[in-house]
């Protein structure tokens, strides 16, 4: 009789704990089902950049403040992973690893070595890339107008011709120009041979130095010294990330330094007319949106260019070589101290 009352007590009991759990204001059915889903788990975003430098760390940040603009705040929506590989190669391999790994949504690549590196590694995730000048040359995309493949992004590719006409306003009669790139780098060698052609129609002459690392180009300007006028320097990741090595040279002998975007002439080139590393960035992030929403695909989204260019002028180095800017030139400039 006992045992018999217990268990009576104990059934009693579970019935009690029962309704309570299913009964009640604030705990319907429905209520109950929404708190037994467990919340969705952040999508896995990875940032793979190539190296530090201002031009790309602009571009990185646009795409953040992008991001978190359309709804995609780091931590909520959104768990995303920032990596910079320093311009190394291995490492670059094993940050596009980690990527596949962590089963990431989408990857955002900064500069064209860390997009074919990611390219490389997966076929699947959408992969948005910015701070490429040329996806076709870098066997990125089949088209630019469709890609045909998981990569699209946007282009860094500069108004080389305004490039070209700026040197001619800066060193009036210049007919030599020295350029010096990274002849590893695709970019490098489709920005080389745009400005040529441009230089040639305003009857400059190209004398050509390259580099494979930062401690070449002392070097590589030591050997332009007095053979060339002025040094025009596309948006080359080692020229970008060593412009401070480049001047200790050019500085000394007077020697213009036309830059492909303005980051370089923050860190010590005379003049750019160029794009906006920051906004580039921030039409990548809402690319990457657009994927991360469902509304586009990669192997559908054609290649994004900026449009708005703008004049950047070092009035520091000006005053070290001995150049005077023209008020045509000044006229709507951003002026660096």
């Amino acid at each position: 009789m006992k045992h018999r009352k217990s268990l009576t007590w104990v059934l009693a009991g579970l019935a009690a704990l029962t309704l309570a759990s299913c009964g009640g204001q604030g705990n319907s059915p429905a209520a109950s089902s929404a708190a037994a889903s467990p919340a969705a788990s952040p999508t896995n975003v990875g940032i793979i950049q190539l190296v530090e430098h201002p031009a790309l760390d602009l571009a990185n940040k646009g795409i953040v403040d992008a991001l978190a603009d359309r709804g995609y705040r780091d931590g909520e929506k959104i768990k995303i992973d920032r990596q910079n590989a320093q311009a190394d190669q291995s490492n670059m391999k094993n940050i596009a690893q980690r990527f596949v790994s962590n089963k990431c949504g989408i990857i955002f690549a900064i500069a064209t070595p860390a997009a074919q590196t990611v390219a490389n590694t997966t076929k699947t995730i959408p992969i948005v890339g910015t701070a490429i000048t040329d996806y076709e040359s870098a066997k990125l995309v089949k088209n630019r107008d469709k890609p045909g493949t998981n990569v699209t992004g946007t282009s860094d590719m500069n108004p080389v011709a305004e490039q070209a006409g700026l040197i001619k306003q800066l060193v009036p009669g210049v007919k030599t120009v020295g350029v010096i790139y990274n002849s590893s780098e695709v970019n490098s060698e489709v920005q080389v041979k745009a400005f040529r052609a441009e230089a040639g129609k305003l009857g400059m002459q190209l004398k050509v130095a390259t580099v494979s690392s930062v401690n070449d180009i002392q070097q590589a300007a030591h050997s332009l010294v007095g053979k060339v006028q002025a040094l025009y320097i596309p948006t080359d990741n080692v020229l970008a990330s060593a412009m401070p090595t480049l001047v200790k040279v050019t500085n000394p002998a007077k020697l213009p330094v036309i830059a492909g975007e303005p980051g370089m002439v923050r860190s010590g080139a005379l003049a750019t007319i160029g794009i906006d590393y920051y906004t580039l960035g921030r039409m990548t992030g809402d690319m990457g949106a657009d994927i991360l929403e469902g509304k586009a695909k990669p192997e559908t989204t054609a290649i994004r260019y900026q449009k708005d260019f703008k004049v950047t002028l070092n009035e520091k180095a000006a005053a070290e070589i001995g150049c005077k800017f023209p008020e045509s030139v000044r006229a709507n400039a951003e002026i660096i101290k």
